[in-house]
């Protein structure tokens, strides 16, 4: 469990984040009104998109910073905020890519201006078209902007060339776990679960985990030893993370995760334990189940009864604590200091906790 203390200090560092992401929507917005009050609209929109998240990937990236004896807190919350930035880019095209008009129960950018289309009087189709491309239009301009809060981070050239190198690996990863995350999805076949862990991995823990950790190691000054084994802690415990991800996605409290347990099913999103169950011989009684659009909220009880059974819940929990012991044993390695051991700690125990 996190401390009071741990807690007490992550709020203090995302408030650091905030005033430079409200800064950095201000100015934007202020700039717009010379475009006209459609544009500063599209700005308001995408800046909506990122209040209220977790500014998990700006911890990451504060946390080691500062465990590693970095002191500029406002450079490493310019930091912070590029890599939330880029998160926000992410997810709004990947919403794009996966034609969803709805992120946690509420409209995201596409969903927005489709409504808005709707209301205008738009067909379905025409007002679809509206709001994915206004999504386009908003996740480029969140990308491109990711990489301007690193150059108006105030670090010198050096520094700011390494942490560009660090942003531009983050990207590169996703992009390709996100064409394969694609292929899979139209795939006849479900992939192997190494497969399957190489593109969570490729899409999500590189941008999420190993690349801000990093980050915030060069923004400290810290030895390229200590860089390439947060990166290694980073790959570890973002697969234990998605992984546990995944299970919320099926077996989450939707009260208390704030995301639907009947989504990925309808989606046929190929996890772990989906991969797990096609070699078991319940996999004949769910594959008809998997994907199928309208599926009932008792047919999902169903494949949840039988992903349990069938041992693809235990073997994707058992997965999760393999990769998060992974993760400490890196932070055991003799050159991490303690102060960042003792600050990275919590994290794996945080991760696992979500399916305790």
């Amino acid at each position: 469990m996190i401390g009071p203390d741990l807690v007490s200090v992550s709020l203090a560092r995302q408030a650091q984040v905030d005033v430079v992401l409200e800064r950095f929507f201000s100015l934007a917005k202020n700039r717009a009104v010379a475009f006209g009050p459609q544009y500063v609209t599209l700005w308001e929109t995408l800046e909506s998109n990122t209040i209220g998240g977790k500014r998990f990937r700006p911890r990451m990236v504060m946390a080691a910073y500062q465990s590693l004896g970095g002191t500029d807190l406002e450079a490493a919350a310019y930091v912070g905020a590029a890599f939330e930035l880029l998160h926000t880019a992410l997810i709004v095209h990947d919403d794009v890519i996966d034609h969803d008009f709805v992120r946690r129960g509420v409209s995201n950018i596409s969903g927005s201006y489709r409504d808005q289309a709707l209301a205008r009087g738009s067909s379905e189709q025409v007002a679809e078209h509206s709001g994915i491309s206004a999504a386009v239009i908003a996740g480029d301009l969140a990308l491109f902007n990711s990489y301007r809060l690193i150059d108006r981070s105030g670090v010198s050239d050096v520094v700011r060339s390494r942490l560009l190198e660090v942003m531009d690996d983050a990207l590169f990863a996703s992009a390709a776990g996100e064409l394969i995350d694609v292929d899979f999805s139209i795939a006849a076949e479900v992939p192997r679960v190494d497969d399957i862990l190489t593109m969570e991995r490729l899409k999500t823990a590189v941008y999420s985990f190993e690349c801000p950790l990093q980050a915030g190691a060069i923004l400290a000054g810290a030895s390229e030893e200590v860089v390439l084994t947060l990166g290694d802690f980073g790959r570890e415990i973002g697969i234990a993370y998605q992984l546990v991800d995944d299970l919320l996605g099926v077996f989450g409290q939707e009260a208390e995760t704030g995301k639907t347990t009947i989504g990925d099913l309808r989606e046929g999103k190929r996890t772990v334990m989906i991969a797990y169950a096609t070699s078991t011989a319940e996999w004949a009684s769910i594959e008809p189940l998997i994907g199928k659009h309208d599926l009932t909220h008792e047919e999902a009880e169903r494949v949840r009864d039988v992903l349990t059974q069938c041992g693809a819940r235990s073997f994707a929990e058992g997965l999760a604590r393999y990769y998060a012991n992974r993760a400490l044993a890196r932070l055991a390695e003799p050159h991490i200091p303690p102060a960042l051991r003792i600050e990275l700690h919590p994290v794996v125990d945080a991760v696992l906790g979500r399916v305790k």
